[in-house]
């Protein structure tokens, strides 16, 4: 009986895989059916009225207009406004005044601000951002979204100043500060490697390494020793955000020192430039820009870290004077709901509008240009809006019926002592249906804790191979994958996203499932 239900259960998510990977399916077109195939399930088999059922999906779509598809569309109105108005352009050349070689702009913007957006905001920013200036500055753009989507998996713990990790602690009633540790530990070993994957993802191949092994180490412990050691002794909240920080000034540092002649094999070019000047670019660049063109062109960039830090528990005069303005309603009409909370002010996605409109202005963007831009990225992304919508109404139906409490109770029971090695699996099917790593953290965080404690184990170690494993699941989720096609303006290739990056995914799954499994059996945090 267990076994139907757990194949039953499935289906949703066996479809979406079959749908983006075999059928080629449109992720918009494969999303809106998976909504529709788990409210049949939940109300034939799970026996979910339909007041329930319809509630539950309105949940999800607005759980996922805001703030998830706010920070979205914050996101690609930022950078769409920076090509408006030609900062981007100076934000190119100025990049490429770092470096010309693309492997190197790839773990700058990719891995360093790419984990600093996520440390910030979260939610899909740190896929839409560095995605789209990384194509913009001349990489091709599907290796760029595939390499964000890859490195991503890491810092998600910690992302949102963070909130899954926190949250997590919360509903396993673990201490914070053990579980941060615990977390930091269980995946330092695929933060490590991440750059470097980075690097042949973005470089076609294993042979970009070569002659990038010194920028490449350097990138890697310039974040993983800062953040492993933020994450033991601090907590959660900065792990993200100053192993970034540390890790762009290192690399930018490292390519003076190492990358002075790059590859030309692996070289940008910019558009404006002769064929003629492109080996002394780097030289001209950075005499021809000043310090205050350089300033407005990254301003918006430089606002959202400002009002993200100004606005976040780490200024908690600020935080807690807006915190208050917000309204929380409860949606779902059956027993066991959510509240759902709407901050109108304090959350990621507004921050970044209001750093953008006022980067705008600065760069000498009017009114009109803006709403301009606005109704042109709504328009271009309705698609990624939509599939985002379809995904998290699925999740919440899902997760009201019972289907994702059967698809765990399966596991748990089929796998018996070697559950540590499937306990990261289960967090990464968790992020597969919900996108999110704080909604994974509650999804199963207490299943994880409970069986640990059933089966004799640390509950700590396998609540942070929960929240590792969400991080590798936001690999393959639909709604990541909607946010990667949109940041490319490639809407309509997610099956081909999906199909580049599972390889991946099962990569970090596995060693992810011995590093718990390992772990478990040495003790960790008993």
């Amino acid at each position: 009986m267990l076994f139907v239900k757990f194949l039953l259960a499935m289906l949703p998510i066996i479809w979406l895989i079959a749908a983006l990977s075999g059928l080629k399916m449109a992720g918009h077109k494969a999303c809106v059916i998976a909504m529709l195939l788990s409210m049949v399930l939940a109300a034939g088999y799970w026996k979910l009225d339909m007041m329930c059922t319809v509630t539950a999906a309105l949940e999800g779509i607005l759980n996922a207009l805001w703030p998830i598809c706010l920070v979205i569309i914050a996101a690609l109105f930022t950078y769409n406004l920076t090509l408006k108005t030609g900062a981007m352009e100076l934000i190119k050349k100025m990049l490429a005044g770092v470096s010309r070689d693309k492997r190197v702009l790839a773990l700058i913007i990719g891995w360093g601000f790419g984990n600093f957006m996520e440390g910030m905001a979260g939610f899909g920013t740190a896929v839409a951002i560095p995605a789209s200036m990384l194509a913009g500055i001349g990489l091709e753009p599907f290796s760029a979204v595939l390499g964000c989507l890859v490195v991503n998996s890491t810092p998600t713990a910690f992302g949102s100043v963070g909130v899954p990790t926190v949250t997590l602690a919360s509903v396993t009633g673990t201490e914070v500060l053990p579980l941060s540790a615990s977390v930091v530990l269980i995946q330092c070993i695929l933060t490590f490697i991440s750059p470097f994957l980075m690097v042949c993802i973005c470089g076609k191949g294993v042979r970009a390494l070569k002659g990038m092994l010194p920028m490449t180490v350097t990138a890697a412990a310039s974040f993983t020793i800062p953040w492993f050691l933020t994450a033991t002794f601090i907590g959660p909240e900065l792990p993200d955000i100053i192993g970034s920080i540390c890790s762009m000034g290192c690399m930018i540092a490292a390519a003076k020192m190492f990358n002075k002649n790059p590859d030309e094999a692996y070289a940008i070019t910019l558009q404006e430039e002769s064929r003629n000047s492109r080996k002394n670019n780097h030289k001209e660049i950075s005499q021809s820009i000043s310090g205050s063109e350089a300033l407005k062109a990254w301003s918006s960039f430089l606002l959202i870290f400002v009002l993200l830090v100004v606005t976040s528990t780490l200024c908690p005069p600020v935080n807690k004077a807006i915190a208050g303005i917000k309204s929380t309603v409860t949606v779902y009409a059956g027993e066991g709901a959510n509240a759902l909370s709407f901050s109108w002010v304090n959350t990621p996605g507004v921050m970044i509008f209001v750093a953008a409109i006022a980067g705008g202005f600065i760069q000498g963007a009017g009114i009109a240009d803006m709403a301009g831009v606005f109704a042109q990225t709504l328009k271009k992304y309705w698609k990624t809006i939509l599939t985002i919508c379809c995904v998290m109404a699925a999740a919440k139906i899902m997760s009201y019926s019972g289907m994702i409490s059967d698809i765990a109770k399966f596991l748990v029971a089929a796998a018996g002592p070697f559950y540590p090695f499937i306990a990261p699996l289960i967090g990464a099917i968790g992020a597969f249906v919900t996108g999110s790593g704080t909604s994974t953290c509650v999804l199963f965080g207490g299943l994880q804790s409970e069986t640990a404690l059933a089966l004799g184990l640390s509950p700590v170690w396998l609540a942070a191979a929960n929240v590792m494993g969400a991080g590798i699941g936001k690999m393959i989720c639909p709604q990541g994958i909607a946010i990667g096609a949109g940041a490319i303006n490639a809407q309509g290739s997610e099956s081909k996203i999906l199909s580049a990056v599972f390889r991946y995914f099962l990569l970090y799954v596995i060693v992810a499932g011995i590093i718990c499994f390992a772990g478990s059996k040495m003790g960790f945090y008993t």
